[in-house]
């Protein structure tokens, strides 16, 4: 098959375009002839391996375990192991997996779904990982109710773009927090109220939020609890800073240390992906409560330019590899 590769952690420019044989697969896994993948900041992190948590959290420390990166997938079920009983070759399926950026990815049988048939697969293949994230940081971390009042910081991004939605499906009042260019975007994703932080800071306002689901990274606890009600609460998803060793969990660490000792609560998101979660967002693509935006596609031999580009900050939504 073909496929990106790398041998070592490195830039994603470094990535090569290579042969490679299709993965074998064991008793609850499936082979998945990909037809797209996304491209979310965790690949980033997984190509160059930084911060170095990262390595360590069983990636591979000196250099990574499995050469092929990405993780999103969407696709056709080309062979099933001897314990699979819910797909049969042929199915279109969605979820996340091991090497999405090839003609062939394993998969455990219990992180993938049906695609939902509204969907195109590159569409279907942005979702698992940046809505999963959304999900979990507003339902399990954020304990959102109906009626509260929910911002969204990088609501034009990947993970926001579906926060700002999911919010609004659990009936929140929602402001999403955005750049200039993305404003009229997160407005049509449901948003009740859109902040242009490059003219406005919602931590120096008179407002307050019952929850702050930060997806930016580029502000301080201290101001984020300014927005905050005096029992609201604050998810850090993740975010730039830290340097090389921790980046954008340094802040994650200082909020966990600090909750106890403050009325709000302050915590972060670890997200990870599972069937029930995918069929969950499943419901919410069909009742058209949720659409993926997808800013761009690129063929799989362009991946690091698409890499690139997610790097910028300037995606309208989410990114796709298609193969």
């Amino acid at each position: 098959m073909t496929a990106i590769a790398r041998d070592t952690y490195c830039a994603p420019a470094q990535l090569q375009l290579r042969e490679m044989a299709v993965p074998a697969i064991g008793a609850d896994d499936v082979l998945v002839r990909v037809e797209a993948a996304g491209v979310d900041q965790g690949v980033w992190h997984l190509i160059t391996g930084l911060p170095y948590v990262v390595r360590a959290a069983g990636f591979g420390l000196r250099r990574p375990k499995n050469p092929v990166p990405g993780m999103d997938v969407a696709g056709r079920v080309a062979a099933v192991g001897a314990n699979v009983t819910r797909f049969c070759p042929g199915d279109e399926v969605y979820g996340t997996c091991d090497g999405a950026f090839a003609e062939y990815a394993r998969a455990h049988q219990d992180k993938l779904a049906p695609k939902p048939a509204t969907l195109t697969f590159a569409q279907a293949a942005t979702v698992p990982v940046s809505a999963c994230a959304a999900l979990h940081g507003l339902r399990d971390a954020g304990r959102l109710t109906a009626g509260q009042r929910v911002l969204v910081t990088g609501a034009g991004g990947g993970v926001g773009s579906f926060a700002v939605q999911i919010a609004k499906a659990f009936q929140a009042d929602v402001t999403g927090v955005c750049r200039t260019a993305k404003t009229d975007l997160v407005r049509s994703l449901g948003a009740d109220h859109v902040i242009d932080h490059t003219r406005e800071d919602f931590t120096t306002g008179t407002e307050r939020y019952d929850l702050i689901l930060d997806t930016a990274g580029n502000r301080s606890l201290t101001r984020l609890r300014r927005a905050l009600t005096p029992r609201g609460t604050l998810v850090i998803v993740g975010g730039p800073g830290g340097g090389r060793v921790l980046q954008g969990a340094d802040r994650q660490i200082r909020a966990m240390l600090l909750s106890p000792f403050a009325g709000q609560r302050l915590t972060s998101l670890m997200s990870t992906e599972s069937a029930a979660d995918l069929h969950t967002l499943t419901g919410l693509i069909d009742s058209g409560a949720l659409t993926p935006v997808v800013d761009r596609t690129y063929p799989l031999a362009q991946t690091a330019d698409a890499i690139d580009y997610l790097t910028t900050g300037q995606p309208a939504g989410k990114v796709a590899i298609t193969v």
